[in-house]
């Protein structure tokens, strides 16, 4: 996803442009009854641990 940063996007100043990056971490997820360490992002994970409950 990307764009602009918020503080160079006043009258006079130039649109910097801005990058923003997926939020993954290491996590130990179930698939078909097995133990799977994959990178996860942080919303996944969220729904994930909210559907075991």
């Amino acid at each position: 996803m990307d764009g602009f940063n918020a503080q160079s996007s006043g009258m006079n100043r130039v649109r910097a442009h801005r990058r923003f990056s997926v939020n993954l971490q290491k996590s130990t997820i179930q698939v078909d009854g097995k133990d799977v360490k994959t990178l996860v992002c942080t919303r996944c994970q969220r729904t994930i641990s909210r559907a075991s409950r």
